[in-house]
């Protein structure tokens, strides 16, 4: 993240006070969730911090346009089947993805989307799965949601004294999180596996 963070910096600022820095926001964000491999964090800091008073819109911003981006890659899953995660993502990651989502559903949902996880693969395998579509939504929506509205009220309330934390910290943040989520759901699957073993037959 630091690396893209520095490399679209002095992109960003030449485009930041027009209205290209936020469509390409918006492009970027929509693109990450099927195939783009740069997540749409560092740009969205950058433009954030040059317009600070939309830091709060463009997190929204982000947050639809990417849910936008997992939904069309839902769709695709859902036409095309295991063979595009197979042409574009290796079997290792694919397995985990799929078994991840055939074990906790919405939660690895959550998980993907606010970690960085690969979402794209997580979204499209969902519609491999076809995971209900409605639920998908709701679960990218809270975690794209928080994602995307941490890095906003961050920006609007510290403003570039954030910028360093956002480039060096956050996904660390966020993959303790993560990690913190997958403990829980760990433990409620063993907590119940326990109970379903003690119960009288």
């Amino acid at each position: 993240m630091i690396k893209a963070f520095h490399s679209l910096s002095d992109w960003v600022i030449a485009f930041a006070d027009s209205e290209w820095a936020i469509l390409a926001l918006a492009v970027e964000a929509f693109a990450e969730s099927i195939f783009f491999p740069i997540p749409p964090d560092p740009l969205l800091v950058l433009v954030a911090l040059l317009q600070q008073h939309l830091a709060i819109w463009l997190a929204i911003m982000v947050t639809i346009a990417s849910v936008a981006g997992a939904v069309a890659g839902h769709w695709l899953g859902g036409r095309l089947g295991r063979p595009i995660l197979d042409r574009f993502f290796s079997e290792r990651i694919v397995d985990a993805a799929e078994g991840w989502l055939r074990r906790y559903g919405v939660w690895a949902t959550i998980i993907a989307a606010f970690t960085p996880i690969p979402y794209k693969v997580f979204a499209i395998t969902a519609g491999v799965l076809d995971m209900d579509r409605r639920s998908f939504i709701i679960a990218s929506i809270i975690g794209r949601g928080a994602r995307f509205m941490i890095i906003g009220v961050l920006v609007m309330i510290y403003g570039e004294r954030i910028e360093k934390f956002i480039g060096e910290t956050f996904e660390l943040v966020t993959v303790g999180v993560g990690t913190a989520l997958i403990a829980a759901l760990l433990a409620l699957g063993l907590a119940h596996r326990l109970r379903a073993r003690s119960a009288p037959g």
